[in-house]
C-alpha cells in the first residue's frame, strides 16, 4: 500500500516538473523573439522621425546593410525609391562608404528622372551617419535652380550680342559718313542706314525695359478689373499704322463685357506684342483677328493671322528670349526676339497661359488665355 501511494506521489511530480519545463520552454521561446525584433527591424533614433518630416529635402534612412529604413514621400517623387529599394547607384555608393567608415559626403549628380529615356535631374547629395548602424541621405532637386542660372547666363550673354550689333553698326556706319562727305548720296545712304540701326537699338532697349519691369510687377498685387474689349482696343489702335503701311487689315470682334482681374497696361502690351508680330509676319494684303471670348471660367484674346507660320519644330522654343524662327527676316523687320518671352511673363503673372497654333503657310493663333472675373455690385 506505502508503495503504490509512492509511486503515485513520484508520478504526480513528475508531471508538474513537466509541465514546468514546457512552461520554461515557452517563456524562454517568447522572451527570444521579442529580443530578436530590434535586430529585424531596426529604430530611429529618438526624434530622428520628427525632423525627416519637416525636411524639405528628399531623406532616406538606410541600415547597415543598406536597406531603406525610412523614406520621405519626396523621395518617392524624385524617383529615389522604387518597390523598396534605392534606384541610384552613385547614391548607394555614397551611403555604403559613408556605413563603412562614418565620414560625411556630399556629391552633385544627375539622376535618372524614370526606369527609361534619357532625362536626368540634377541633385545635390549629402550623406552621413545616423546613430552607430544607419545612414542618414539627403537630396536636394537643383534642376530648376541650374535651369535659370543656364537662362541668365544665356539672356547675358545674347544681351551682350544683340546690343554690340547695332552699336558696331552705328560706329561703321559714322565712319564711312565722315569719309564720304563730299559725295552727298553716300551720306544719305549711311544715314538712312544709321536711322534704321538706332530704331532696332531703340526697340530691343525698350523691350528689355518693358520685361524687366513686368518681372518686378505683381499685377496680381492690388490688382484692378479689367474689360477686355478696352485693351483690345487699345492694343489694335497700337498696332493700326503699322498694319495699314502694309496694306493689312485689323479687324477686331467677339463677346462683351468679358473681364479679368490684373493690369490693364500689361495686357495691352502682352496683347499689342501678339498683334505687333501679326502684322509683321504677314503678308501685305492679308488680314489680322483679334477675338475676345470666354469659355467657363477662362477669358481668351484670340490673335490670328495669314502669315508664314512656324514649323513643328520651333513651336516649343518660340517663347524664349531672343529665339527668332528666322533671323535673317527677324533682322529685316525689327524683331527683337524678346516680344513671346514677355506675353508667356505677363499671361503666367496673370494665373493665365498663352498656347499657339500654327501650320507653315497657313498662318498662327495665339490664345491669351486668362481666369475670369465677374463684376463686383458696389
Amino acid at each position: 500500500m506505502a508503495g503504490e501511494l509512492l509511486a503515485g506521489v513520484a508520478g504526480l511530480l513528475g508531471l508538474a516538473v513537466g509541465a514546468v519545463g514546457a512552461f520554461a520552454f515557452r517563456l524562454s521561446e517568447r522572451q527570444q523573439q521579442h529580443d530578436d525584433t530590434p535586430a529585424t527591424e531596426p529604430v530611429l533614433p529618438v526624434g530622428a522621425a520628427d525632423v525627416l518630416a519637416v525636411l524639405r529635402s528628399s531623406a532616406l534612412v538606410l541600415d547597415a546593410e543598406g536597406r531603406i529604413v525610412r523614406a520621405s514621400p519626396l523621395a518617392y517623387s524624385l524617383g529615389l525609391v522604387r518597390d523598396g529599394r534605392l534606384t541610384v547607384a552613385d547614391v548607394a555608393q555614397l551611403a555604403r562608404r559613408t556605413l563603412r567608415d562614418g565620414e560625411i559626403r556630399e556629391a552633385d549628380l544627375d539622376v535618372p528622372r524614370g526606369p527609361v529615356g534619357t532625362g536626368t535631374r540634377a541633385v545635390a547629395a549629402r550623406v552621413a551617419p545616423l546613430g552607430s548602424t544607419m545612414a542618414l541621405v539627403l537630396v536636394e532637386d537643383l534642376t530648376e535652380a541650374r535651369h535659370v542660372e543656364s537662362v541668365r547666363r544665356d539672356f547675358v550673354a545674347n544681351v551682350s550680342h544683340e546690343l554690340k550689333t547695332p552699336v558696331g553698326a552705328l560706329a561703321l556706319l559714322a565712319e564711312a559718313t565722315a569719309s564720304a562727305a563730299d559725295d552727298e548720296a553716300a551720306v544719305r545712304r549711311f544715314a538712312a542706314r544709321m536711322t534704321e540701326e538706332s530704331a532696332r537699338l531703340s526697340a530691343l532697349v525698350q523691350d528689355l525695359l518693358d520685361l524687366s519691369r513686368v518681372q518686378w510687377d505683381d499685377p496680381l498685387a492690388a490688382p484692378s478689373l479689367v474689360d477686355l474689349a478696352d485693351v483690345v482696343a487699345e492694343s489694335a489702335e497700337r498696332s493700326r499704322l503699322g498694319a495699314e503701311t502694309k496694306g493689312i487689315e485689323v479687324t477686331t470682334g467677339g463677346e462683351p463685357g468679358v473681364l479679368v482681374r490684373g493690369d490693364a497696361r500689361q495686357l495691352s502690351m502682352a496683347l499689342g506684342n501678339l498683334i505687333d508680330n501679326a502684322v509683321r509676319y504677314s503678308p501685305e494684303g492679308t488680314s489680322v483677328g483679334v477675338t475676345v471670348r470666354r469659355a467657363g471660367p477662362i477669358a481668351e484674346l484670340v490673335v490670328t493671322d495669314q502669315g508664314i507660320g512656324i514649323a513643328e519644330p520651333d513651336l516649343a522654343r518660340i517663347f524664349e528670349r531672343f529665339y527668332r524662327v528666322d533671323p535673317a527676316r527677324s533682322r529685316a523687320t525689327g524683331g527683337t526676339g524678346l516680344g513671346l518671352s514677355l506675353v508667356k511673363h505677363v499671361a503666367s503673372s496673370h494665373g493665365g497661359e498663352v498656347t499657339v497654333w500654327s501650320r507653315p503657310g497657313a498662318g498662327s493663333t495665339f490664345t491669351l488665355r486668362l481666369p475670369a472675373a465677374t463684376q463686383e455690385a458696389p
